[in-house]
């Protein structure tokens, strides 16, 4: 009832407000809801935006479509190129953010896949990579940039996560694997395939359990940079195009936002404050994720997956999490 309420009925605010001289960040910004994101920030002043997609010429026609929509300076708009499904790309663009941006004050991580099947990207299923294990890479090879805009602009930068309502549909039947083999089991293809209607869930709940975590690990009161994880609703995107059954597309068409009101939400979260540290945000307010996720169990289960992602990382990138 609350996920039809919410569809159906409840009125997302309109952005407002000025964002001059700030530099936004979008992941998977050349469609959907990263594009509009971008477009909301454009019209209400941003100094610079970084389209950060994996085709150039999609990055660039998207450019173009939001100066002719919002009018703004034909220089405001940079289109780079990153590949979340390959870890050399991920920790180039972090390079390059590092070296030529002066400031990130906004950087939102909307990049995602819902493959129809199971295929490998780096040494993961490609949906754990793309959106859970490269999504926390970027986050750690970037924190530097957001820490430094904090200390010489006196502002405290987001790192903003687009999740899903979705990260409800399952309970992590991998939850039952030793101890230190939650993600093996994730990639697993065997197992995967056997679960396969609950691995795009499993990959945002990975994803949900990791912002609590690493705020829990890095309270606001120490780490100058707020990070938060955002459900957008069911939208009108290009996110399920792999799935072809006529019920997912009769849901859509009845339920579904439009990419510009599911933006809405994806531009409230990242204007937040730290209040909103480790939270979930929906509609745009604070929500509260499944209650998988708030029991004992699932409390459990976070520390652990935690634990697994900070090895993670650190092989594909040593030291990288001492960057917080």
């Amino acid at each position: 009832m609350g996920f039809l309420y919410s569809q159906l009925f409840k009125q997302l605010p309109y952005p407002t407000g000025s964002y001059n001289g700030k530099t936004i960040v979008i992941t998977g910004s050349n469609v959907g809801l990263g594009k509009e994101a971008a477009r909301h920030f454009a019209r209400m002043g941003a100094g610079k935006i970084i389209l950060a997609v994996r085709n150039l010429d999609k990055g660039n026609s998207a450019k173009v479509d939001i100066e002719t929509t919002t009018s703004c300076a034909n220089d405001v708009i940079q289109v780079w190129q990153v590949d979340m499904a390959s870890y050399a790309s991920v920790e180039s663009f972090a390079a390059r953010v590092n070296a030529e941006l002066d400031r990130v004050d906004i950087f939102i991580a909307n990049a995602g896949i819902a493959p129809a099947k199971y295929a490998i990207a780096e040494d993961n299923e490609a949906s754990i990579t793309v959106n859970f294990i490269s999504t926390f890479l970027l986050a750690a090879l970037v924190v530097p940039k957001l820490k430094s805009t904090a200390r010489l602009y006196n502002t405290r930068p987001m790192f903003s996560i687009v999740s899903s309502d979705v990260h409800a549909h399952t309970t992590l039947p991998q939850k039952s694997a030793p101890n230190g083999k939650i993600l093996t089991t994730v990639n697993d293809r065997a197992f995967a395939e056997k679960h396969w209607n609950e691995q795009y869930p499993v990959s945002k709940l990975l994803g949900v359990f990791c912002v609590r975590a690493l705020a829990e690990k890095y309270p606001a009161s120490t780490l100058p940079v707020t990070f938060n994880c955002v459900n957008p609703g069911l939208c009108h995107s290009e996110l399920g195009r792999d799935f072809p059954t006529l019920a997912f597309w009769l849901i859509k068409l009845v339920l579904a936002r439009s990419t510009e009101v599911g933006s809405r939400t994806l531009v409230h979260a990242a204007s937040q404050d730290a209040a909103s540290h480790g939270q979930y945000m929906t509609d745009c307010g604070t929500g509260a994720p499944s209650a998988f996720v708030t029991s004992e169990e699932g409390k459990e289960v976070q520390g652990r997956v935690w634990d697994e992602l900070v090895l993670k990382l650190e092989s594909i990138k040593p030291d990288c999490m001492s960057n917080f």
